[in-house]
């Protein structure tokens, strides 16, 4: 009887494991579900308010604008314009989002930082981008090449990786990401700018730093590129 049960929590635990994978995202059960937030104006579908798909327009499913590049007057030289369903409704439900990342020359710098919730595929347009992405423990393996126009890159999922412009002109690259929410959270910003600030004892350990740089670090203004 012990075996028997072992084996039902066994099954109990990988039909929970399996929930929380398949909870990202989920496919939709209709041809497309259009966010909107006014709850007078749609129906109900999967759960989620939807535009009532009689009143959708091709508006909903295009974005203009993509072209113009980002302003990158800030600390990092780089600009981030991610396209998600909150500036193209259509996208909702369909569990993909997209991204035009300018970078400066000599310097322009896409942190490093993950998603939590997608992977990511980079294309580069225009420059030589240094990227690369790090494994998680134990091993922290470096896995980083120099990118042209036309080479893509895959970043996996919940990994931290970045992109640095090594080039002597202005870079461009589109990122296409698997979720229609991917979100970011870049590393530097949530250890050194973290509201409110993470005690300086658990930095000078985790970090091997010197505890007048991690106060000093943690007075300094930490940006988006967005």
């Amino acid at each position: 009887m012990m075996k028997v049960a072992n084996l039902l929590v066994a099954f109990a635990l990988l039909a929970l494991a399996s929930s929380f994978v398949t909870a990202y995202d989920p496919s939709p059960l209709q041809d497309f579900c259009v966010g909107i937030n006014d709850a007078d104006a749609a129906v109900l579908v999967n759960g989620k308010f939807c535009k009532n798909p009689s009143f959708a327009t091709i508006d909903d499913f295009t974005y203009s604008g993509l072209n113009v590049p980002g302003n990158t007057s800030n600390q990092l030289r780089a600009h981030v314009n991610i396209i998600t369903a909150d500036l193209m409704p259509g996208l909702n439900t369909l569990g993909i989002s997209l991204a035009r990342i300018d970078f400066e020359p000599n310097g322009g710098l896409n942190p490093p930082h993950y998603h939590p919730r997608g992977s990511e595929v980079l294309l580069v347009l225009e420059g030589t981008l240094y990227a690369g992405f790090v494994t998680s423990n134990p091993d922290h393996r470096l896995f980083s090449k120099i990118l042209k126009p036309g080479d893509l890159i895959v970043f996996p999922f919940g990994l931290i990786h970045f992109q640095l412009n090594i080039g002597k002109t202005p870079a461009v690259a589109i990122a296409a990401l698997t979720s229609q929410n991917p979100g970011v959270n870049t590393v530097a910003n949530a250890i050194f700018g973290a509201n409110w600030p993470i005690k300086p004892e658990v930095l000078v350990t985790a970090f091997h730093l010197d505890r007048k740089l991690v106060e000093d670090l943690q007075t300094q203004e930490w940006v988006n590129p967005t």
